[in-house]
Protein backbone atom coordinates (compact mmCIF):
# COMPACT_ATOMS: atom_id res chain seq x y z
CA UNK A 1 0.00 0.00 0.00
CA UNK A 2 1.42 3.62 -0.81
CA UNK A 3 1.47 6.41 1.41
CA UNK A 4 -0.19 9.80 0.10
CA UNK A 5 3.22 11.02 -0.65
CA UNK A 6 4.43 8.38 -2.48
CA UNK A 7 0.86 8.13 -4.69
CA UNK A 8 1.49 12.26 -5.25
CA UNK A 9 4.57 11.97 -6.80
CA UNK A 10 4.29 8.75 -8.58
CA UNK A 11 1.48 10.41 -10.61
CA UNK A 12 3.25 13.79 -10.92
CA UNK A 13 6.22 11.92 -12.05
CA UNK A 14 3.99 9.75 -14.73
CA UNK A 15 2.18 13.10 -15.52
CA UNK A 16 5.36 15.36 -15.96
CA UNK A 17 6.67 12.79 -19.03
CA UNK A 18 4.36 14.75 -21.06
CA UNK A 19 6.29 17.82 -20.92
CA UNK A 20 9.20 16.05 -22.73
CA UNK A 21 6.39 14.67 -25.33
CA UNK A 22 6.85 16.16 -28.34
CA UNK A 23 2.75 16.00 -30.35
CA UNK A 24 3.39 13.45 -32.88
CA UNK A 25 1.10 15.36 -35.64
CA UNK A 26 3.74 17.77 -35.71
CA UNK A 27 6.65 15.63 -36.29
CA UNK A 28 5.42 13.71 -38.75
CA UNK A 29 4.12 16.93 -40.78
CA UNK A 30 8.10 17.60 -40.48
CA UNK A 31 7.42 21.10 -38.75
CA UNK A 32 11.03 23.16 -38.77
CA UNK A 33 11.23 24.92 -35.63
CA UNK A 34 13.46 25.49 -33.13
CA UNK A 35 10.94 24.38 -30.02
CA UNK A 36 7.69 22.17 -30.77
CA UNK A 37 4.67 21.96 -28.84
CA UNK A 38 4.79 19.14 -26.43
CA UNK A 39 1.29 17.45 -25.26
CA UNK A 40 1.72 19.04 -21.75
CA UNK A 41 1.11 22.19 -23.82
CA UNK A 42 -1.37 21.08 -25.92
CA UNK A 43 -3.52 20.41 -22.67
CA UNK A 44 -2.91 23.88 -21.31
CA UNK A 45 -4.01 25.16 -24.77
CA UNK A 46 -7.23 23.32 -25.03
CA UNK A 47 -7.91 24.44 -21.45
CA UNK A 48 -7.42 28.40 -22.52
CA UNK A 49 -9.13 27.80 -25.79
CA UNK A 50 -12.50 26.14 -23.47
CA UNK A 51 -12.19 29.41 -20.77
CA UNK A 52 -12.68 31.63 -23.75
CA UNK A 53 -15.36 30.18 -25.69
CA UNK A 54 -17.35 29.52 -22.42
CA UNK A 55 -16.77 33.22 -22.16
CA UNK A 56 -17.23 34.58 -25.40
CA UNK A 57 -20.45 32.08 -26.38
CA UNK A 58 -22.10 31.72 -23.39
CA UNK A 59 -22.09 28.34 -22.98
CA UNK A 60 -24.23 26.97 -20.14
CA UNK A 61 -21.66 24.51 -18.42
CA UNK A 62 -20.40 22.71 -15.70
CA UNK A 63 -16.79 24.73 -16.57
CA UNK A 64 -14.58 23.21 -13.81
CA UNK A 65 -15.56 19.66 -14.76
CA UNK A 66 -14.42 20.22 -18.58
CA UNK A 67 -10.89 22.01 -17.33
CA UNK A 68 -10.69 18.56 -15.56
CA UNK A 69 -11.07 16.39 -18.36
CA UNK A 70 -9.19 18.10 -20.22
CA UNK A 71 -6.45 18.07 -17.74
CA UNK A 72 -6.57 14.23 -17.95
CA UNK A 73 -7.59 13.49 -21.47
CA UNK A 74 -4.35 13.01 -22.86
CA UNK A 75 -3.48 10.92 -19.53
CA UNK A 76 -2.62 7.35 -21.59
CA UNK A 77 0.26 9.33 -23.52
CA UNK A 78 2.47 8.86 -20.55
CA UNK A 79 2.53 5.09 -21.44
CA UNK A 80 1.40 4.68 -25.01
CA UNK A 81 2.61 8.00 -26.72
CA UNK A 82 1.05 9.97 -28.57
CA UNK A 83 -0.22 8.12 -31.56
CA UNK A 84 -1.89 9.94 -34.67
CA UNK A 85 -5.68 8.02 -36.51
CA UNK A 86 -3.00 7.90 -39.44
CA UNK A 87 -0.91 5.53 -37.83
CA UNK A 88 -3.47 3.03 -35.72
CA UNK A 89 -6.59 2.63 -35.57
CA UNK A 90 -8.70 4.11 -33.19
CA UNK A 91 -10.47 1.89 -31.89
CA UNK A 92 -7.28 -0.11 -31.04
CA UNK A 93 -5.41 3.49 -29.90
CA UNK A 94 -8.52 3.95 -27.37
CA UNK A 95 -8.19 -0.02 -25.90
CA UNK A 96 -4.73 0.79 -25.29
CA UNK A 97 -5.18 4.55 -23.85
CA UNK A 98 -7.68 3.12 -21.42
CA UNK A 99 -5.99 0.53 -20.46
CA UNK A 100 -3.31 2.90 -19.61
CA UNK A 101 -5.35 5.20 -17.77
CA UNK A 102 -6.81 2.39 -15.92
CA UNK A 103 -3.28 1.18 -14.52
CA UNK A 104 -1.79 5.02 -13.69
CA UNK A 105 -5.41 5.54 -11.89
CA UNK A 106 -4.93 2.54 -9.69
CA UNK A 107 -3.09 3.47 -7.08
CA UNK A 108 -5.24 7.18 -6.13
CA UNK A 109 -7.70 7.50 -3.61
CA UNK A 110 -10.08 9.39 -6.50
CA UNK A 111 -8.85 7.32 -8.87
CA UNK A 112 -12.22 5.80 -9.76
CA UNK A 113 -13.78 9.51 -10.51
CA UNK A 114 -10.98 10.92 -12.38
CA UNK A 115 -10.81 7.77 -14.62
CA UNK A 116 -15.06 8.05 -14.98
CA UNK A 117 -14.29 11.66 -16.38
CA UNK A 118 -11.73 10.34 -18.65
CA UNK A 119 -14.34 8.04 -19.91
CA UNK A 120 -17.00 10.60 -20.22
CA UNK A 121 -14.67 12.75 -22.35
CA UNK A 122 -14.09 9.92 -24.55
CA UNK A 123 -17.83 9.07 -25.05
CA UNK A 124 -18.30 12.55 -26.45
CA UNK A 125 -21.69 12.11 -24.84
CA UNK A 126 -22.44 14.88 -22.42
CA UNK A 127 -22.62 18.27 -23.58
CA UNK A 128 -19.48 18.76 -21.30
CA UNK A 129 -17.60 16.14 -23.09
CA UNK A 130 -18.98 17.44 -26.37
CA UNK A 131 -17.98 20.69 -25.60
CA UNK A 132 -14.27 19.63 -24.23
CA UNK A 133 -13.72 17.37 -27.40
CA UNK A 134 -14.28 20.42 -29.83
CA UNK A 135 -12.19 22.40 -27.45
CA UNK A 136 -9.35 19.38 -28.21
CA UNK A 137 -9.51 19.50 -31.90
CA UNK A 138 -10.23 23.05 -32.52
CA UNK A 139 -6.82 23.87 -30.56
CA UNK A 140 -4.73 21.56 -33.09
CA UNK A 141 -6.40 23.67 -36.02
CA UNK A 142 -5.52 26.59 -34.78
CA UNK A 143 -1.76 25.86 -33.58
CA UNK A 144 -0.93 24.09 -37.02
CA UNK A 145 -2.27 27.69 -38.15
CA UNK A 146 -0.14 29.48 -36.04
CA UNK A 147 2.96 27.11 -37.46
CA UNK A 148 1.63 28.01 -41.07
CA UNK A 149 1.81 31.77 -40.51
CA UNK A 150 6.05 31.05 -39.18
CA UNK A 151 6.58 28.75 -42.44
CA UNK A 152 7.47 25.95 -40.63
CA UNK A 153 6.07 23.03 -43.41
CA UNK A 154 7.15 23.10 -46.46
CA UNK A 155 4.76 20.40 -48.05
CA UNK A 156 7.00 19.75 -50.81
CA UNK A 157 9.53 18.16 -48.42
CA UNK A 158 6.71 15.87 -46.40
CA UNK A 159 6.00 12.30 -46.18
CA UNK A 160 4.04 11.56 -43.86
CA UNK A 161 0.98 8.80 -43.06
CA UNK A 162 -1.67 11.39 -43.47
CA UNK A 163 -0.75 12.01 -46.99
CA UNK A 164 -2.23 8.32 -47.37
CA UNK A 165 -5.40 9.96 -46.29
CA UNK A 166 -8.51 10.28 -48.84
CA UNK A 167 -9.50 13.48 -47.56
CA UNK A 168 -6.37 15.36 -47.19
CA UNK A 169 -5.00 14.25 -50.10
CA UNK A 170 -8.03 15.78 -51.77
CA UNK A 171 -7.94 18.67 -50.20
CA UNK A 172 -4.29 19.67 -50.74
CA UNK A 173 -4.94 19.07 -54.01
CA UNK A 174 -7.45 21.80 -54.45
CA UNK A 175 -4.41 24.25 -53.96
CA UNK A 176 -4.99 24.87 -50.10
CA UNK A 177 -2.47 25.50 -47.79
CA UNK A 178 -1.25 23.34 -45.10
CA UNK A 179 -3.23 24.89 -42.56
CA UNK A 180 -6.12 25.74 -44.78
CA UNK A 181 -6.00 21.76 -45.33
CA UNK A 182 -6.31 21.16 -41.43
CA UNK A 183 -8.86 23.77 -40.73
CA UNK A 184 -11.50 22.17 -43.61
CA UNK A 185 -10.41 18.83 -42.69
CA UNK A 186 -11.38 19.19 -39.45
CA UNK A 187 -14.80 20.79 -39.66
CA UNK A 188 -15.67 18.07 -42.23
CA UNK A 189 -14.55 15.34 -39.98
CA UNK A 190 -15.60 16.67 -36.20
CA UNK A 191 -19.14 17.79 -34.44
CA UNK A 192 -18.34 21.27 -34.48
CA UNK A 193 -21.38 23.29 -33.50
CA UNK A 194 -21.87 26.66 -35.12
CA UNK A 195 -19.46 28.62 -32.28
CA UNK A 196 -16.54 26.30 -33.37
CA UNK A 197 -17.13 26.63 -36.48
CA UNK A 198 -17.60 30.52 -36.48
CA UNK A 199 -14.08 30.02 -34.48
CA UNK A 200 -12.74 27.89 -37.45
CA UNK A 201 -13.64 30.24 -40.24
CA UNK A 202 -11.74 32.94 -38.81
CA UNK A 203 -8.86 31.14 -38.79
CA UNK A 204 -9.53 30.45 -41.95
CA UNK A 205 -10.12 33.58 -43.38
CA UNK A 206 -7.37 35.85 -40.87
CA UNK A 207 -4.22 36.06 -39.72
CA UNK A 208 -3.75 34.67 -36.30
CA UNK A 209 -0.91 36.60 -34.77
CA UNK A 210 0.41 40.15 -35.42
CA UNK A 211 3.27 40.69 -38.29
Amino acid sequence: MRTPAESVVRYYVICNRLKNTIRTGWVDWQVKRGRIESVAEHIYSTQMLAIAMASEYGYQLDLPKVLFMLAVHELGETIIGDLTPFQIDPSEKEKREHEAVHEILAGLLDGEEIERLFLEFDAHETAEACFAYQCDKLECDLQCRLYDEEGCVDLKEVNCAALNDPKVSLLLASDKSWSEMWLEYSRESYPYDRNFLEVSDYAMKNRLQPN
